[in-house]
């Protein structure tokens, strides 16, 4: 069973932290991953995509992928094309504090998190993206807690290794927010 996630937002947002991170909790827990980047020239203020296939066998989708399980929405100005790709029963995380984009609540089940808020609570507004992959965690089970929260250190660069503990607050705290396994990512049995 493969399950799609596509991460969108503006560039500085963090949305391919977010992606790498969630994609290493994967990998740790021995699923088959492929990720996929895509952001504009601009270092800040362009737009920024990233897709994410999870396995729980060899991973047979492309790198790009024209529909999708679930979405992690960080901004208003690039979600229509992503929430277009969303099929029924799909579960979508939205950064409330920046975005009014929902997708069609009878495709989506939507999980509203102020995850700027909740970032700045924690002591670092730029995790908003933490918040979010925490949220998304806890709604759908596709990765646990403990790998989400283990895979920051190994996602950061050098450079940025001071702001872990910061970034595994925020995780927490997406996770504690989010229904728990609203839309689970996995059948019972294949959760082993």
């Amino acid at each position: 069973m493969e399950r799609e996630l596509l991460l969108t937002g503006i560039g500085g947002q963090g949305v391919q932290l977010a992606a790498r991170v969630i994609a290493t909790a994967a990998i740790a827990e021995g699923r088959s991953v492929q990720m996929f980047g895509s952001y504009g020239g601009m270092m800040r203020g362009g737009n920024t995509d990233a897709t994410v296939v999870i396995s729980d066998g060899p991973v047979e989708a492309p790198p790009t992928v024209g529909h999708a399980w679930s979405a992690i929405v960080m901004h208003d100005q690039f979600a229509p094309p992503i929430l277009a790709k969303l099929t029924p029963g799909s579960v979508v995380v939205v950064n409330t504090d920046v975005c009014s984009s929902r997708p069609d609540p009878a495709i989506s089940t939507v999980v509203n998190v102020a995850a700027n808020e909740i970032a700045h609570e924690v002591g670092n507004r730029l995790a908003a993206s933490m918040v979010l992959a925490g949220a998304y965690a806890g709604a759908t089970g596709l990765v646990s807690l403990d790998a989400l929260t283990e895979a920051i250190a190994a996602s950061l660069p050098s450079y940025r290794q001071k702001t872990v503990e910061v970034n595994v607050a925020a995780v927490r705290a997406g996770f504690e927010v989010a229904p728990r396994a609203l839309v689970p990512a996995w059948p019972v049995e294949a959760r082993a």
